[in-house]
């Protein structure tokens, strides 16, 4: 037998050819692309009826070699997949009542539209169905609970309202369901605790309420589970303790409230579980400690109180532990030591006294270590990771001096001991670390004099700068300031590709608050752009150095409350994206430099309880702020201010622009009144950020809001080089 005869025969008899394809699945489905917006689409060019198409004598159009479409040996239509194809339309037309043999449908990822109808129920040999990341909106329709060979079902980020149907409950065979990123609403059905083969169950960000069920804990094939970022209330069902194969469980962002359920701690298999953003309650359970595989605990943001169990020691593989802001009390227990695969650890915002333990110095893969207000106290160790790149110790009672040992810490970026009780001289050895970006050591009792050694490179990366409220005199360090690199074009600073981008610009994922026009300013999530020095509330004496005009990039610039003399040097007025200026409460003389005028992004200034004379200029933007930026100048004259300067006529003053009291129900309060604002956060791993979002606790300060997006703004104006994009904690 010839090699070509035998390949007739092999495809004759062996591979099945579509000659008695459906006429009728093929004229439905065309029928259907002719309805769609681009039918004409080249994905769906092979759709067609011409004579090509046609095989065997009878020329019977057959579909079976369209994109997208398989067929089984008689030539029935068994599989669509046309995910990304391109495809726009509805299914209205869809010829679900002629494609009974029909077992996997794929459409994702189209810009399908309308409604899900209720004839997909006529798709009764169905295994798979996936019509996400299209348009649709309406309900789930019910009939869906009659597809009983379902297995795989995927209607996620849709527009789908309504609720989760209970029919789905009927569906015993199902393995996957993907419901999230809809507007889903009403509660989470009881009946989908009969679905015992279910693996993965995804309902996360649509707006479902009520309780959970406790018959999920049915579900004991149940591997992930996600109900995240919904409206569900009361308390976790213990129930849930009987899902022995869950490898992540995540409740967060809920309105759950009770105690965190003892008999979490059967699911020996979990590796990731978040809980934060509830309110829950109670004490973190030790048995929580039984977990051995967890890599990932999340209980920040809620009300939970106690002690940190000494058990948590027991998770050797954890690599993120974050417990912040919650109402956690006694000391941080030694057996956190024990985590030495720990990357990220979160405590802040606690009641946690007690001295940092000594067995930290074991946590030698640490990068981010978030302490930060709490009520610790002691000495801070002398010995610290290596790998660290964020620590924050700031508002504890810490006391003694800061650990030479972290100028060993080469990749250091954040560094923050603000309001504590450190007694030191400034660190100039904290110079040598190549990377360091923040540095804030506002509000302890630093004191002498800033004496810089002559070296080429000094804080070469420097973004923001705190020093404000301690007790440092002499003049201001003009040799340190014209080696802040970092500050002053912004492109010559090569960025590490390990932050998170937001509109093209790096974040830090920390908390460092800043004195901002009068507010103390919680920069939850700092832009790298963002570059500012507060060197506020000492005793610095001399002039303002010319040096400090080279900082181009600066945006806020406060150097009030000290015994600074002299003049205003006019190379202020080349900083050019400089968003506040606080020069108050000093013994500034000479005039306003007309330079100053040219700061056009500026929002707060403030010159007042100085010594400065001669006539406000009256052009560009100094015109706009009111006599509050002036005041306390008695040889100052003309608008704002009532005094005219000589030879002027008085003046009609209409009022202009406020940057102080933008808000009129806000009460009258000096410079310094501190209230916390918090800038763009959303905590966690997980974090989808905008930092135009704005948090506050008391009243609005407007002009913060409008400043933010304004920086936003700039942003995208600054050339940067590109950067890739991670996820960063900051919980």
């Amino acid at each position: 037998m010839s090699l070509v005869v035998a390949l007739a025969l092999f495809t004759s008899f062996v591979i099945p050819l579509p000659a008695y394809a459906s006429p009728v699945e093929a004229q439905t489905l065309l029928k259907w692309k002719s309805t769609l917006g681009n039918h004409s689409l080249s994905s769906l060019s092979s759709w067609t009826s011409s004579p090509h198409n046609a095989t065997g004598s009878n020329s019977t159009v057959s579909p079976c070699a369209w994109y997208g479409i398989s067929c089984n040996p008689a030539g029935s239509v068994i599989r669509i997949n046309l995910t990304s194809a391109g495809v726009e339309g509805m299914l209205d037309k869809f010829p679900f009542s002629s494609l009974s043999h029909l077992m996997y449908v794929d459409l994702s990822v189209n810009s399908l539209f309308g409604h899900i109808p209720p004839e997909i129920s006529l798709l009764s040999n169905l295994t798979y169905l996936d019509l996400s990341i299209n348009w649709f909106s309406g309900k789930i329709p019910l009939e869906i609970g009659y597809l009983m060979k379902l297995e795989v079902l995927h209607l996620f980020s849709n527009g789908l309202i309504g609720s989760i149907p209970q029919e789905i409950g009927q569906l015993h065979l199902l393995s996957e369901v993907a419901l999230y990123s809809n507007q889903l609403n009403g509660p989470i059905p009881s009946s989908l605790g009969n679905l015992s083969k279910l693996a993965t169950l995804y309902v996360y960000n649509n707006s479902l309420s009520g309780s959970i069920p406790p018959e999920i804990g049915n579900m004991t094939n149940l591997e992930v589970l996600r109900m995240n970022s919904n409206n569900l209330t009361g308390p976790i069902p213990s129930t849930l303790g009987n899902l022995t194969k869950l490898r992540e469980l995540y409740l967060f962002s809920n309105k759950l409230t009770g105690c965190i359920p003892l008999e979490l701690g059967n699911l020996n298999l979990l590796s990731t579980l978040g809980l934060y953003n509830n309110s829950l309650t109670g004490s973190i359970p030790p048995t929580l400690g039984n977990l051995t595989k967890l890599t990932l605990l999340y209980l920040y943001d809620n009300k939970l109180s106690g002690h940190i169990p000494g058990e948590i020691g027991n998770l050797h593989a954890m690599l993120d532990l974050e417990l912040s802001r919650n109402q956690l009390a006694g000391p941080i227990p030694s057996s956190l030591g024990h985590l030495t695969n720990l990357l990220y650890l979160f405590l802040r915002e606690n009641q946690l006294s007690g001295s940092i333990p000594a067995s930290f110095g074991d946590l030698m893969n640490l990068t981010m270590l978030d302490l930060g207000g709490n009520q610790l106290s002691g000495t801070i160790p002398q010995t610290f990771s290596s790998s660290l790149k964020t620590v924050v110790l700031g508002q504890n009672q810490f006391e003694g001096t800061l650990p030479r040992s972290l100028v060993n810490c080469k990749i250091l970026e954040v560094l923050d001991f603000s309001n504590n009780k450190i007694e030191d001289k400034f660190p100039a050895w904290l110079g040598k670390l190549p990377n360091l970006k923040v540095l804030s050591l506002k509000s302890n009792h630093f004191k002498g004099l800033l004496d810089f050694p002559k070296v080429d490179h000094l804080f070469p990366k420097l973004h923001i700068l705190d020093l404000s409220n301690n007790n440092f005199s002499g003049p201001l360090p003009a040799n340190l300031i014209g080696k802040l690199q970092g500050m002053m074009n912004g492109q010559n600073v090569q960025e590490p590709q390990d932050k998170t981008l937001y509109g093209g610009q790096t974040l830090y994922g920390v908390n460092v608050t800043m004195v901002m026009k009068g507010w103390e300013v919680q920069l939850v999530r700092i832009l790298t752009i963002f570059t500012a020095i507060d060197f506020s509330l000492n005793s610095f004496q001399g002039n303002i150095p010319n040096v400090i005009g080279n900082l181009h990039s600066l945006v806020g610039l406060n150097l009030s409350h000290n015994n600074l003399e002299s003049s205003i040097p006019s190379t202020l007025g080349n900083l050019t994206l400089l968003d506040w200026l606080d020069l108050s409460s000093n013994k500034l003389s000479g005039r306003v430099p007309r330079e100053l005028g040219d700061l056009s992004f500026l929002g707060c200034f403030n010159l007042s309880e100085n010594q400065l004379t001669g006539r406000i200029p009256q052009d560009k933007h100094l015109s706009t702020f009111t006599s509050d930026s002036f005041r306390g100048n008695l040889g100052l004259c003309g608008t704002p201010l009532q005094n005219t300067c000589p030879g002027d006529a008085q003046p009609t003053l209409s009022p202009p622009r406020s940057f102080f009291l933008e808000d009129s129900t806000r009460e009258p309060h000096s410079g310094f009144d501190r209230k916390a604002v918090g800038l763009g956060y959303a905590s966690g791993i997980v974090i989808g950020i905008s930092i135009a979002y704005i948090l506050y606790e008391i009243r609005r300060p407007k002009w913060l809001v409008a400043k933010v997006r304004s920086m936003e703004r700039r942003a995208k104006l600054m050339k940067k080089p590109k950067r890739k994009a991670i996820r960063f904690h900051g919980g």
